[in-house]
């Protein structure tokens, strides 16, 4: 049914910039909220970004306000997460997920869909 697949992580300095990309394959993207999620080895899997149907609304996690901006094509079914100014507590397996809503929202319970993540590594 849905199908998401991210690309674009890899390596960075820091201070350096990296757009992740998910393209879904699932019918009805432009109806549904996206976000993006991330874990670092050791920690718990925490929120980074959310952008709700029509992307009119976003949300971000503090440790990226200012710095990370998601943004989202439903024409083309992809959502972006754009990372500036790149830290070394950055580093970490970012994944796609697609909602259960059309709001933006933080909480990871209300993700119906998973991507199978990206590598983003920081180095100072």
């Amino acid at each position: 049914q849905v199908q998401l697949v991210e690309s674009g992580g890899g390596l960075a300095q820091a201070g350096g910039s990296l757009r992740l990309s998910c393209a879904a394959s699932g019918r009805a993207f432009s109806h549904y909220a996206m976000g993006w999620f991330r874990q670092a080895p050791g920690k718990a899997r925490e929120s980074v970004a959310s952008i709700s149907w029509n992307g009119g609304v976003t949300s971000y996690a503090a440790s990226v306000k200012g710095r990370f901006t998601i943004s989202r094509d439903n024409v083309k079914n992809t959502v972006y997460l754009q990372m500036n100014r790149q830290e070394t507590e950055d580093t970490a397996v970012y994944y796609c997920a697609w909602s259960s809503g059309a709001i933006a929202a933080l909480a990871t319970s209300l993700y119906q869909y998973w991507g199978q993540g990206t590598q983003v590594t920081v180095s100072s």
